[in-house]
């Protein structure tokens, strides 16, 4: 077939579904899972002629309003102090970055670990973790709690509605537990399972080497915390010497810091890599199953790295999520989501027409709230608290 000058006839095969389920059989380790073991979607479809399962739900992510709303959601520094600080949205896509780096070096399905990463802060609130803590507080009266990763979940098999024949995206199952890291199989109690895959406890690390040395970066961009003050921890004086080994005095602060930031997660990782393997070996998990009986943490750091990242949190609990000014608009952003339960609590008329639907129908109201509150951006909650409290 001639199409202009290229002529089709020159190019391999389509990569279709059959060709990729075999390539995963060739190179994905025993452990691994694969699309052909996936354990399916609640609601059956036909599936992709080029598309492998955990491919369509990364896509379906990407693609719905939740995932787009992570861009305006705080993850330590609001909006204000500048461009180039993380949001929820660019930490979830270097969560899928690491957690991609980490799923191939090790034999593991790497659609299924950026999937799992790329949604797996889809529920958070805004104004990061004190929104979360807000918003539980609130719930608590109600018998209800928050927790984000409940919510994720709820967002993928509920809220997101954009298919005429279910609720939900109809994700894979692996996806779907993945989102529950630290905790069960939902399934419990009909299944042997004890633990999740390797590529959701792939995700779990990642997501700690992410928000590690990212916060360390806007820490220091933001003048919150010094190289002087982290002199004082062993991850980074070993960062700082294979810098200086390898590039001698940088000068300028950007560069070196960049190199810093950048050696540390490449540090992070490849421990990371080698001491998962070792587990894997030491405890001869050759099998999916073998993965999913353990009791035993598989994907870890090694013992030093361990310490080293205790310590790390720790400096980054005292000096940078406690500063001050971290502090005050963080109980800014939580006395805004207290204003804006009472207001809709007191008059459901308040909340969008969809959402007053929800509660004719005999949904109960504090759910419809709190799902409605942890959807919103750091902007538009902010705004809509403005609304009949102008001094906030």
């Amino acid at each position: 077939m001639i199409f202009g000058a290229i002529c089709y006839s020159e190019f391999p095969m389509i990569y279709d579904r059959d060709k990729l389920i075999i390539i995963e059989n060739q190179v994905l380790a025993p452990y691994a899972v694969k699309s052909k073991d996936s354990r399916g979607r609640e609601y059956q479809e036909n599936e992709d002629l080029t598309r492998l399962p955990f491919q369509k739900d990364r896509d379906r992510i990407i693609h719905c309003r939740a995932f787009r709303r992570l861009k305006m959601k705080t993850q330590v520094f609001v909006a204000h102090y500048g461009d180039h600080y993380r949001t929820r949205l660019t930490h979830s896509l270097e969560v899928a970055q690491i957690s991609r780096d980490l799923a191939r070096s090790l034999g593991l399905n790497e659609d299924l670990a950026e999937t799992i990463a790329l949604a797996h802060d889809l529920g958070h609130t805004p104004f990061g973790h004190a929104g979360q803590e807000a918003l539980d507080e609130i719930l608590r009266p109600f018998g209800l709690h928050f927790e984000h990763n409940q919510q994720s979940k709820r967002i993928v098999e509920i809220l997101e509605n954009v298919y005429p024949d279910f609720s939900g995206l109809n994700l894979s199952f692996e996806v779907r537990q993945g989102l529950l890291k630290h905790q069960s199989p939902w399934d419990q109690k009909t299944s042997k399972f004890h633990s999740t895959s390797l590529e959701a406890q792939v995700v779990n690390l990642a997501d700690e080497i992410a928000y590690s040395n990212h916060d360390i970066d806007d820490g220091l961009r933001a003048g919150l915390i010094t190289e002087k003050e982290l002199r004082k921890l062993s991850i980074w004086q070993a960062v700082e010497d294979q810098v200086n080994n390898r590039y001698g005095s940088i000068r300028q602060t950007n560069i070196r810091q960049a190199r810093l930031i950048s050696t540390m997660i490449g540090l992070m990782i490849q421990d990371l890599i080698n001491f998962s393997n070792l587990i894997l070996e030491k405890n001869n998990i050759n099998s999916l199953e073998k993965v999913y009986k353990s009791k035993k943490k598989l994907i870890s750091f090694s013992p030093t790295q361990v310490v080293w990242n205790a310590e790390l949190k720790k400096f980054l609990t005292d000096h940078l999520y406690f500063h001050p000014q971290v502090l005050s608009i963080s109980r800014h952003g939580q006395k805004t989501l207290k204003i804006l339960f009472a207001r809709y609590h007191a008059n459901h008329e308040l909340l969008p027409k969809e959402e007053q639907k929800q509660i004719k129908d005999g949904i109960n109201p504090e759910i419809v709230i709190k799902d409605y509150l942890a959807g919103m951006t750091d902007d538009f909650a902010k705004q809509e608290a403005r609304i009949h409290t102008p001094s906030l």
